[in-house]
């Protein structure tokens, strides 16, 4: 009994005697949780810092009743005290927004809004397009009128939108619309008789005459090709657009083109056609 008794008052009154007990938890696994309270609130502190016990932090799910604050709710073990960032009201929205974009897209990506055509008639021999749409915006940009065109043709603009003309107009001051020239059209070449057809005829082209920016100010191709506040950002616009479609014309690739950009995807040998 002796024996047992020294080595108890060694543990727990070890550090009023000046004796370092080994740096243990104050917490077992096997101990009630008000017995560990007890013991974190009943340990005397030495004078001496260098034996001083450590005390390991007590997490709210073993703090007594008494020892926890009125206004702090016990917690489960995964929960968090950190408010929820969204309310559900904002989440729903997203949500319906999401999913009503998903009913209007096609060509299988969301990004793309509009209608399916299908199949469109040829007039004359050369024209019509297959698998058509009907586009209303792309990239969150609207179009000024619904503009049929093939699902390559949409995709193209998608991405030219996106990653080639918002970044040339930088973030201030953003393009919400783009003016539409001319989209599909079974004609020929510039309307010369005896061209070829144009690639409008085919579903495959769209002219882009002006950009409406987030202020309301709209900018033409006409006008801001050459507009000192303007040009620099229209002729980036252009060069970006080389690539996602094979064919690009601007205001000087001839007299056809002075006032918008047309842009097709025509396949050519030499890779995209740029002027």
């Amino acid at each position: 009994m002796t024996r047992c008794w020294i080595a108890a008052l060694s543990i727990v009154g070890g550090a009023s005697m000046g004796i370092a007990a080994p740096e243990t938890s104050l917490r077992p696994a096997s101990r009630p949780a008000a017995k560990v309270q007890l013991a974190v609130l009943t340990v005397p502190v030495t004078a001496n810092p260098q034996v001083r016990p450590k005390l390991r932090p007590v997490s709210d799910q073993i703090l007594s009743a008494a020892a926890r604050p009125a206004d702090l709710p016990a917690l489960g073990p995964i929960q968090s005290l950190r408010p929820t960032l969204r309310p559900d009201s904002v989440v729903e929205q997203a949500l319906f927004k999401r999913r009503r974009l998903r009913k209007g897209s096609v060509c299988g990506d969301i990004s793309i809004q509009g209608d399916k055509v299908g199949t469109v008639p040829a007039k004359q021999s050369g024209c019509g397009a297959q698998n058509a749409v009907r586009v209303r915006s792309v990239a969150g940009v609207t179009l000024s009128q619904p503009a049929v065109m093939t699902c390559e043709t949409a995709q193209a603009l998608n991405i030219w939108v996106e990653k080639g003309l918002q970044p040339a107009f930088r973030r201030r001051n953003q393009v919400v619309s783009l003016r539409v020239a001319a989209h599909y059209a079974c004609r020929t070449r510039n309307n010369q008789p005896g061209a070829r057809i144009s690639e409008h005829g085919k579903g495959k082209a769209i002219d882009i005459s002006g950009f409406t920016l987030a202020n309301g100010e709209l900018v033409t191709v006409a006008q801001g090709w050459s507009a000192k506040e303007f040009s620099k950002r229209l002729r980036k616009a252009w060069s970006a657009a080389c690539g996602p479609f094979g064919t690009v014309l601007g205001p000087e690739a001839d007299r056809h083109h002075r006032d918008h950009f047309h842009l097709d995807t025509a396949e050519h040998r030499g890779g995209p056609y740029c002027r």
